[in-house]
Order: structure tokens, then sequence, then C-alpha cells
């Protein structure tokens, strides 16, 4: 999993709510369990106009004008804003992959399910909850100017917007403490492989024939 410190992003806005996990990444595609290559169809339904299938050429494939994502100021953002309740439905650890591997490092929103909320921090991804009425100040700022751009800082735990302003935002000590250092569940479990081989050694001495 990659470090994350700061980022100076480019911002996109999803202005719906409730946005399931099925929309994030439908179904047809969870046959994989690579953490790669999920990017092409994140958004799936509302990004192209026709019904896309595994191992499918996107370059193809009829793209949604009307989606926000496929406008082009907003390509290459690394920060999506959401509404409430993002990433809702199915504990598909598949969302927040097709997500990172979009682009996205950060989510910023006034809430997001639970589930998602855990996985997100799992693979890399920030999700920052901040009041509804913050929330609502970056869509309109965001949508109101053209490269609109935030600097997200997990050290200092700082949003800061193009017109100066900062915004603190709270996240666990252990969450940011992982995502500082680039540690997912195998990265913190390596962190003890000294030991872990220790063990091995020793319980092989002790133990012959569990091993033979």
């Amino acid at each position: 999993m990659n470090p994350f410190t700061q980022l100076d992003g480019l911002v996109a806005p999803l202005d719906r709510a409730n946005v399931d996990t099925d929309a994030i990444i439908p179904k047809q595609f969870l046959k994989s369990i690579k953490r790669s290559g999920f990017g092409p169809n994140a958004f799936d339904e509302w990004r192209y106009l026709d019904v896309g299938q595994p191992g499918e050429d996107n370059s193809r494939r009829p793209l949604n004008p009307d989606f926000v994502l496929n406008h082009a100021r907003y390509q290459g953002a690394q920060i999506l804003l959401t509404r409430d309740n993002f990433g809702c439905g199915s504990s598909r650890e598949h969302a927040p992959w097709a997500l990172e591997d979009y682009g996205f490092r950060v989510l910023i929103g006034p809430s997001f399910a639970d589930i998602f909320f855990n996985n997100s921090f799992k693979n890399g991804l920030l999700p920052i909850k901040l009041d509804a009425a913050e929330v609502d100040e970056l869509f309109r700022q965001c949508e109101a100017s053209a490269g609109y751009r935030l600097k997200v800082d997990l050290a200092a735990q700082t949003i800061t917007r193009p017109d100066g302003k900062s915004i603190a935002f709270d996240i666990d000590p252990f969450r940011k403490e992982c995502l500082l250092n680039g540690w997912d569940d195998i990265g913190l479990t390596l962190r003890h492989a000294d030991k872990i081989r220790a063990f091995e050694e020793q319980r092989r001495a002790g133990h012959p024939y569990y091993f033979a």
C-alpha cells in the first residue's frame, strides 16, 4: 500500500447521496480478486451508455456525456466530493480498489457506510468526514471554479482550500499511522517478520515431528 502524507489534488464533485458499492463497481466485475484493474469500470453503469463486461475494451465504449467524471475539467481528479452515506450496500472490498485504481486518494463527505469506511483505510484511501455545511461549501466552490484543487495534509489533519481557509478533520490515530507508513494488514504483520521467523525456528527445533 502506498503511504499517504500530503496531496495537492484536483477535485471532482459527485453530487449524489446513498451511492452504493454496486454503483461504484457493478457485480459482474467481482470475479477477480486482484487489487488492480478495476479503475476503468469504476461507476460503470453511470460512466458508459452500454452495459460493461469483464475483459471488454473500455476505450471503444460510448461514454455518458452527462456523468460528472466524464467532464474534461475533472479528468485526473484525485479527490472525490461525496454526499451522505457514500459506500452503502454490500461489503465488497472491490469498491475501494476501483476508486484507488481510478486515481482517487481522498474522499470527502458528511458520512460513509461503516464497512466501506473501514475498507477504504485498509486499501490506501483517506475518507474524510466533514460537517454537511463544510461539504456544501466545497461543492459550491468546486462547481464554480474549473481546476479546483484542495491540499490535504494527513500529518496536520487539515484540508486547505484555494482561498487559504484551513479545515481540520478527525482521524483515528491508528488509521492515521497506517496510512502515513503505507501499512495494510499484511504490512502490519510483516513489521514483526523477525519475531515470526524466530518463533518458527524455535518451534521447528522443539517439535520437529510437526514438520516431518
